[in-house]
């Protein structure tokens, strides 16, 4: 591993005032490394940071990438890491017209990084220092502890995706005021009622906002009173959350949660395994939004790569090349996901929309396709509103709002199904929906989402856990090692409460064949207990 040449790093000093000048921004100074192909495999591993903390699953990752470049060599073109300043590789065998179009690339990265809000809690400080710091203090603690700082390790990784992300982000944004009534009802009390329907939300707001209009001045408190009318539980509910917030209960950090409230974890003798899970803890936090921006960050950087290069004279004589490079890049899978890809159209679609006027209500008004074709008001600003999704956005949100029917129709995507042909004894693949909304499905269940849990003490001083059930159930097959690992940290007796589906009964007179084609139909969920007590597991079935 060495450092980029004089010779290239003047060319990326030249696109860095190229993509300045079509509006990217980000600081100065930056890292850049020429590294082989072998080297890449010890980086990718450790989630491209090489100064992480030492552990055996990683080194298991290193062989196993080893073996698999063995039998089939690639050829990677760069990482970047969002340190301060950002450190970016690249491939010890890239010419210089290829190395012009990655740097574009790793710059769109930069970009987002520093300019994307998932990301601000990222900006005050370089976490390849922060993480070599961490690697040597468990370093040290394994000299004085032994194996049981891999156990801690292990048991916090198993939760480490359980963190208060959101929490925290929550605490970097502007100075907090104390929860108002009204923030209490829209945000907690509405949404945690049973039955409860976006309808229901809609009306709710629509019948605030006639109190501001028929009462100005005096019109939250009008409704207030409305609510405490209709809800006689609303005023002890509000009190009874300003009193968790001012104690600073995390119910929804498992990490924080047990580092904080733990009887075992606050012995004398055992507060050494708060510094190993604060490591892991903040290590996770770090992560977090890399996870849950990977289509909108990708696509922002290919975006860019794409334009830039094109606009660059040094493409000269290679526009094949380039071509090539870009289609393995950035080409749509006819099965399967390209965030690359994906991210990439969105982007381009969601500029010609804003600068047509179309993300606009008039234009979501009209039905006739025909009309909605030929709309264009020549609003313009597609540039500026691209720029203030990359800010804002986030993957959840951005597929959420951006994948519609016609971006379905103009790329000609489609919802893949699978069945066995039983004459060959192979999978056949078959269009099984062009509808924007079973493709934005199918997205979003790619998407990161980590379990959404409540945590809580019982009388006999048990962890509750209370998992928030949101269609997708927990994989049983790592219930038992985790609750393990938690009951270790915790001390004593650990209960989860999940969901579980039934099994989906064939019906009768129907093929093998024809149930796969037409799908598990309705599923029926069964609410379980788990309980973790010295180390045996046991599962109940609940009302």
């Amino acid at each position: 591993m060495e450092l980029l040449s004089q010779h290239a790093k003047k060319i990326m000093e030249g696109c860095k005032e190229r993509a300045r000048d079509a509006g990217l921004r980000f600081q100065d100074d930056s890292l850049e490394y020429i590294v082989t192909n072998r080297d890449f495999l010890r980086l990718t591993p450790k989630n491209m940071i090489p100064t992480l903390y030492d552990y055996w699953v990683q080194d298991v990752e290193v062989m196993k990438e080893a073996g698999q470049y063995e039998l089939y060599p690639t050829n990677p073109y760069e990482t970047v890491i969002n340190t301060r300043p950002p450190i970016s590789y690249y491939n010890d065998n890239n010419p210089d017209w290829l190395n012009v179009m990655i740097f574009y690339h790793v710059l769109g990265h930069i970009d987002f990084f520093q300019n994307n809000l998932y990301f601000r809690h990222t900006w005050d400080y370089d976490f390849a220092g922060k993480a070599l710091s961490d690697k040597r203090l468990i370093a040290k603690l394994r000299s004085e502890k032994g194996r049981w700082v891999d156990y801690i390790i292990e048991f916090s990784r198993g939760i480490d995706n359980l963190v208060g992300y959101f929490d925290m982000l929550m605490d970097l944004s502007v100075e907090q005021k104390k929860m108002t009534r009204i923030d209490f009802y829209f945000d907690v009390f509405i949404q945690g009622k049973k039955n409860s329907s976006i309808v229901d939300y809609v009306g709710e707001i629509e019948k605030y906002n006639q109190f501001e209009r028929d009462f100005p001045g005096e019109g939250e408190l009008r409704f207030i009173d409305d609510v405490r009318t209709r809800h006689a539980e609303f005023e002890s509910l509000y009190e009874k959350e300003l009193k968790a917030r001012e104690k600073g209960n995390n119910r929804r950090d498992l990490l924080q949660f047990l580092m904080d409230k733990s009887e075992f974890l606050n012995q004398e003798e055992n507060k050494w395994m708060h510094s190993v899970m604060e490591v892991i803890r903040t290590t996770s936090l770090y992560f977090q939004p890399q996870i849950r921006t990977k289509i909108l960050n990708e696509g922002w950087a290919s975006y860019w790569h794409e334009n830039l290069f094109l606009q660059d004279d040094r493409i000269s004589g290679h526009e094949i090349d380039f071509a090539v490079v870009n289609a393995k890049v950035t080409s749509l899978p006819r099965v399967g996901l390209n965030p690359y890809a994906l991210g990439m159209r969105l982007f381009y679609y969601i500029e010609e929309q804003a600068d047509k006027g179309k993300i606009s209500y008039d234009y979501q008004r009209i039905a006739d396709q025909y009309r909605r074709r030929k709309f264009d008001v020549g609003a313009g600003g597609g540039k500026e509103f691209i720029f203030n999704v990359r800010e804002n956005f986030c993957d959840a949100m951005f597929i959420a709002n951006f994948i519609d029917q016609e971006f379905v129709d103009k790329h000609k995507l489609f919802v893949a199904g699978k069945r066995l042909n039983k004459k060959r004894m192979t999978w056949q693949y078959y269009v099984k929906s062009k509808k924007a909304r079973h493709y934005r499905k199918m997205v979003a269940d790619a998407l990161y989402h980590p379990p959404a849990i409540k945590i809580d003490v019982d009388e006999n001083n048990s962890l509750v856990i209370n998992h928030i059930f949101e269609g997708k159930p927990l994989l049983r097959d790592y219930i038992r090692g985790t609750m393990m690992g938690i009951e270790f940290l915790w001390g004593n007796k650990v209960i989860l409460f999940t969901e579980e589906p039934e099994p989906v009964k064939k019906q009768p007179g129907q093929s093998q064949q024809a149930q796969q084609e037409k799908g598990p139909g309705e599923v029926k969920w069964k609410r379980v207990k788990y309980t973790m007590k010295d180390r045996k597991l046991n599962r109940v079935l609940v009302d």
